[in-house]
């Protein structure tokens, strides 16, 4: 769709997963990058249940809630491969969706996960999108140097360790992992294990 064509009218979009994963893939041929938003979405929909279950949330509220997450942990980096630079990511991104009509909550919480963009992470949504977004990528990288390279071989100490070492996978911003754990109130050990078992639960859709 070009950015001249209408907006089309609200009732004729269906904000759920299958359209956050066709605007992904549309915007996103990288295969590792997909599979960065699935594991991403993986880690943030744990939490999404979790935190379901600590409201009590039953039914279609629930399931609102647990596609909100979904479709926001896939879309938080649909825009990346073709504006990588900070002037552009994950802003141009987000007038898409605004434009598009996705929800606020999910525009506010892809501004929210790169911390340049001075909006403020103060929702559950927006703290959990930060915390496992460079955590995700790290757990890939973790499970790429095992043999197997499987996701399944992937252990707490392990992970710890390659923390550790800055020269495991460079590109991760360590103080963001850290960050994302303590803006959600949680141990890092435990926070390091939620998401590693969330996407051991998924590593078939993952790849790893």
């Amino acid at each position: 769709m070009s950015t001249n064509e209408p907006l089309p009218l609200a009732d004729s979009i269906t904000y759920d997963r299958a359209a956050a994963w066709a605007l992904l893939t549309e915007w996103t041929q990288s295969e590792s990058l997909r599979k960065h938003a699935l594991g991403v979405e993986a880690c943030v929909v744990a939490y999404g249940e979790a935190e379901a279950d600590r409201l009590q949330v039953f039914g279609s509220e629930r399931e609102k809630l647990l596609t909100l997450y979904a479709t926001t942990a896939l879309l938080h980096d649909f825009d990346y491969e073709r504006h990588p630079s900070l002037e552009e990511h994950p802003f141009v991104g987000v007038r898409e969706l605004a434009r598009l009509g996705w929800p606020v909550a999910t525009q506010t919480a892809i501004l929210g996960h790169a911390s340049y963009s001075g909006v403020p992470r103060e929702r559950h949504l927006e703290k959990v999108l930060f915390a496992c977004d460079e955590l995700s990528g790290f757990l890939t990288a973790c499970a790429l140097v095992k043999p197997s390279k499987a996701i399944a071989d992937v252990e707490i100490a392990g992970v710890r360790k390659k923390l550790k070492d800055k020269a495991f996978a460079r590109g991760v911003n360590r103080q963001d992992v850290i960050q994302g754990a303590e803006e959600l109130g949680v141990d890092l050990d435990t926070h390091l294990a939620f998401c590693l078992a969330a996407m051991q639960r998924r590593s078939s859709d993952l790849g790893l």
